[in-house]
């Protein structure tokens, strides 16, 4: 501040941080499973949680109310962290990409979500459906599907942003570190920004150093990777933001 280079309005735009920091050895990996956990972990709870709450709203369903419970009660009780992790151990899920998909593949607040706005659908046209001689499958996937749209386009938000921002299965499940994800990387670089700023530094030439040691700060790095980890759901939020809001609303006014 003293020499007067601080100004408000930036002078120039620096991308070497970007650069430098996708080079970072184990950042692209990261990257894409990061990408694949979203995009299968989302497609796949989306559709266990759209048919089970089809299913749930059947009468005819065996034990659809004791059923529907239990999807309820795992809301408000669990078996805790320390069952859960053995849990997932004996069943193979430590060091596996799978871990991240089904696991997760029915959330009982979607499914409630489902489930409710199913049943405010007219019957009749389920009915008329089932007149034709169409199944409970046929019935779900042309008639219930397309009605259900904007729904089904808020479990994509959710679901996509619930594991875009997880980490805490990737720390507790991923010893060998076969599977990181960025977020994960993102928190454990918060607390070893210098030494990420040295490993970003290592993968330039001397030249180089020289010329971008002051960009390169520890700090610089680090947000450089926190951006890095929030652009990309920032980019697909808006794609569904209609539906999003358009499914939240449901319900809100009554006629």
């Amino acid at each position: 501040m003293r020499l007067g280079r601080i100004q408000l309005w930036p002078q120039e735009i620096h991308l070497e941080n970007y650069v430098q920091v996708l080079k970072v050895e184990g950042m692209m990996d990261a990257l894409f499973t990061s990408l694949a956990r979203t995009s299968l972990g989302t497609l796949w709870t989306v559709a266990g949680c759209a048919f089970l709450g089809y299913l749930v709203t059947k009468r005819e369903m065996w034990l659809r109310r004791v059923w529907y419970r239990l999807i309820i009660i795992t809301m408000y009780f669990n078996a805790g962290l320390i069952p859960w992790y053995m849990n997932l151990r004996m069943l193979g899920f430590l060091d596996n990409f799978w871990v991240y998909v089904i696991p997760g593949l029915v959330s009982p607040f979607n499914v409630i979500l489902v489930k409710t706005f199913i049943e405010s659908l007219p019957a009749s046209m389920e009915e008329s459906a089932t007149l034709d001689g169409a199944g409970y499958i046929r019935c779900f996937a042309s008639v219930i599907v397309p009605l259900i749209t904007p729904i089904l386009a808020t479990l994509c938000v959710f679901s996509a942003v619930g594991q875009w921002n997880n980490f805490i299965d990737t720390m507790m499940l991923m010893p060998a570190g076969r599977f990181y994800t960025l977020q994960f990387l993102l928190y454990k670089y918060q607390h070893e920004a210098q030494s990420l700023a040295a490993l970003v530094r290592t993968t330039q030439d001397t030249g180089a150093i020289a010329n971008l040691a002051i960009k390169q700060t520890a700090l610089s790095v680090q947000m450089t990777v926190a951006m890095v980890v929030t652009l990309p759901i920032l980019l697909v939020y808006p794609f569904f933001q209609r539906y999003f809001v358009k499914g939240i609303m449901i319900g809100a006014v009554k006629g």
